[in-house]
């Protein structure tokens, strides 16, 4: 009798390592299992960042060729601007979309760079971003304007609210930037940019790596957008009018700044001093795109580029994300 419950006992006990091991064995299976899957996925993420910047290669030779084209101005012949290539390759695809980044007003230019002092408010951007708040439907123009021309220059001084001390004792204390915007998302954290502004001025503004006033390049210029023009001008053109200048706009695009303000509709236009010239021709700032699809997985990469007076095109920006 003895001897049958030792055999049970040892029999359990067997039982029970054999139990155990299968468990382990589980678990090593399931780790090794998502093991081949990260290390597949890490590889698929791998190849399609290559792609992408294969693809960022194929933009700079497409905007190469549009500079070429014209080296005193960039028009829309050819059906270039914010259109999307495709370019199939094995187990996906690449979709690519060059734009011109100079449709927009440039947030940074609510300052300057001086000498110094790294970044001061300047007057004629602040009042620039307060007209298209206002010509946008929201009545605190002048407000959200100076918030943000706050939030960039250097310096502590400001009104009541728009520096460090009033930034502190948010309920997430934080501190002003004390320099340009690098995208338009930072913008929200910046006093009165609540999610309603930020939505309803996002289609406008960007944040170019400068702060120079606003380079607007008209032959590009959206029809949708011409308020820019008013908003530059600070209301000397209606934005009415502007619609009408960018409507009229020849096919290959205005080659001089009296063929753009001699135009019936900008006829008694006197815009201030400075924003004659922030009329563009040709374009500085290109945006593109990237969106590559591989193994059932999307990664993105967004990328500025600038064209300087040679014609030599730089990368400025890169990011692994779709712009918000």
């Amino acid at each position: 009798m003895k001897r049958r419950r030792e055999e049970g006992a040892a029999l359990l006990t067997v039982l029970l390592m054999v139990a155990v091991i299968g468990v382990i064995a589980v678990g090593v299976l399931e780790d090794i299992r998502f093991g081949l899957r990260r290390s597949f996925n890490a590889q698929v993420a791998g190849q399609a960042r290559w792609y992408a910047l294969g693809g960022e290669q194929m933009a700079r030779s497409r905007i190469d060729q549009l500079l070429a084209r014209d080296a005193g101005k960039t028009s829309l012949e050819g059906d270039w601007n914010g259109r999307a290539v495709e370019f199939p390759i094995e187990g996906g695809l690449i979709q690519a979309r060059v734009a011109d980044a100079t449709g927009c007003l440039n947030l940074n230019s609510v300052v300057e760079a001086n000498q110094g002092e790294p970044f001061r408010r300047r007057e004629l951007g602040v009042r620039q971003l307060s007209s298209l708040v206002t010509l946008l439907g929201m009545p605190n123009g002048p407000d959200l304007a100076e918030s943000l021309a706050q939030w960039i220059d250097s310096n502590d001084v400001g009104p009541a609210g728009l520096e460090d001390d009033g930034y502190a004792s948010a309920r997430t204390p934080h501190r002003t930037a004390g320099a340009p915007l690098a995208e338009v998302s930072e913008l929200r954290a910046v006093r009165g940019f609540d999610a309603k502004v930020y939505a309803l001025l996002r289609p406008y503004v960007c944040a170019l790596p400068t702060t120079d006033l606003s380079p607007i390049n008209v032959n590009t210029l959206p029809q949708e957008r011409a308020v820019l023009l008013s908003a530059i001008t600070l209301g000397a053109v209606s934005p009415e009018n502007a619609r009408q200048a960018i409507a009229a706009r020849p096919a290959g695009g205005w080659s001089d700044l009296e063929a753009f303000w001699g135009q019936q509709a900008l006829a008694g236009a006197a815009p201030v001093d400075g924003v004659r010239d922030q009329i563009r021709f040709r374009t500085r700032y290109f945006s593109l795109e990237s969106r590559v699809g591989l193994a059932g997985g999307e990664t993105f990469m967004t990328s500025l580029f600038e064209a300087g007076p040679t014609s030599r095109v730089r990368l400025v920006a890169r990011r692994w994300t779709l712009e918000e």
